[in-house]
């Protein structure tokens, strides 16, 4: 090979070394799906599909404020007033569209979770948001008090290695907003 040979071989491989730096992962590499779990705002009580209080409006604002530097792929709630008063800031805030679920098949929703979200949202309910988390082989942590308890975010992460070591997932549980 020619001196002149090797010098503009060499641009082509600097250029091919770059191109493959910039290429996106293997599908061997890890990834991380992100789902955060909450149960609707306070509610009107004795009513039957209730709207939320002015307390529980302010605190869907809240959880919007609490999520706006996380890009939230998809928003989900139960097709419910109330979950879907919950959900409709943060979904209108990201420019998404409120995923309905059927929170009688927890199985079926955590499978599609799993499958389809990168950053999801889900709005539940006290006897449901814990389940849910249990379903993605989270924590559910103490059962949420109905009376009084609207202030629970989970944070479930669900990080994928390889086929040998499978996934691994990780719950944090906080609070957002007063108690």
């Amino acid at each position: 090979m020619t001196y002149l040979n090797k010098l503009l071989t060499l641009p082509f491989g600097l250029i091919t070394l770059s191109l493959l730096a910039c290429a996106p992962p293997s599908e061997d590499a890890a990834s991380e799906q992100h789902i955060y779990l909450v149960r609707h705002a306070e509610k009107v009580l004795d009513v039957k599909d209730p709207l939320l209080t002015p307390a529980g409006q302010a605190r869907a604002v809240i959880l919007k404020d609490r999520l706006a530097d996380i890009d939230v792929t998809a928003v989900y709630s139960s097709d419910y007033r109330r979950t879907l008063a919950t959900a409709q800031p943060l979904a209108q805030d990201k420019s998404l569209t409120i995923v309905k679920y059927d929170p009688r098949d927890l199985p079926g929703l955590a499978a599609r979770l799993k499958e389809d979200c990168a950053i999801c949202v889900v709005v539940g309910h006290s006897n449901t948001t814990p389940q849910l988390a249990a379903e993605l082989g989270g924590e559910s942590g103490a059962d949420i008090v109905e009376a009084t308890e609207y202030d629970r975010l989970y944070h479930i992460v669900i990080s994928r290695k390889d086929a040998e070591s499978g996934e691994i997932v990780t719950t944090k549980i906080e609070r957002y907003g007063a108690p």
